[in-house]
């Protein structure tokens, strides 16, 4: 966590208050895009399976060896309430509170804090519930992942199934950048990249 940490305080110093100035975009706190995709897509038309926390998740975490507390209390110490039907997990082997969900439409700054920063734009719902995005310049959604976060949801494999965090193995943990999130026993997992936002479209 200490590693995100720096990163995006180190983009905020890198992109100063002057250098948005007629950008229309309007700087703000780094948040996190959970998204969905491959490494070189560019667009797709499944935004609405992707979340935002507008909060650094990872350190508002709770790790595996604490799982019994959190299952007990039923909330984290940092206030988030844990669902055993969907839960999140990072690539320390935090459990995580899961992102806000749909994402809403507009344009994002996003950066994976390396060398591409690209405007990620987020279209309405359709009337199947559908959402585009996009990504400007050819950027594609490998370049603005930050290859250090990893993320997945667990869900249980069929009904009643014991899919818990005190399934998962300590020992598989921390990830490499680009790795997989671990299977756990009796669970669906779906992967997420992680984007850092830097910067929210101003209005017009």
């Amino acid at each position: 966590m200490q590693r995100r940490t720096f990163v995006t305080s180190g983009l905020a110093v890198l992109l100063g208050s002057a250098a948005w100035a007629g950008t229309g975009f309007k700087q703000i706190d780094t948040q996190f895009i959970a998204a969905l995709g491959g490494p070189d897509d560019t667009n797709g038309t499944n935004a609405q399976l992707w979340g935002l926390w507008t909060k650094d998740p990872g350190p508002r975490g709770v790790y595996l060896s604490l799982f019994p507390a959190l299952q007990m209390a039923g909330y984290a110490p940092a206030g988030w309430k844990f669902d055993p039907a969907e839960w999140w997990m990072e690539e320390h082997g935090l459990i995580m509170e899961k992102p806000q969900f749909p994402l809403a439409p507009g344009q994002y700054l996003v950066t994976g804090g390396r060398e591409v920063t690209s405007v990620l734009t987020i279209g309405a719902p359709d009337a199947t519930g559908a959402q585009s995005w996009a990504l400007a310049d050819g950027a594609t959604l490998g370049q603005v992942t930050h290859l250090a976060c990893r993320s997945a949801v667990y869900r249980p494999e069929t009904a009643g199934a014991e899919c818990s965090p005190g399934q998962a193995r300590s020992f598989d943990f921390p990830l490499g950048p680009g790795a997989v999130m671990p299977a756990v026993s009796a669970c669906v997992k779906r992967d997420y990249a992680v984007l850092f936002v830097i910067g929210m479209a101003e209005a017009s």
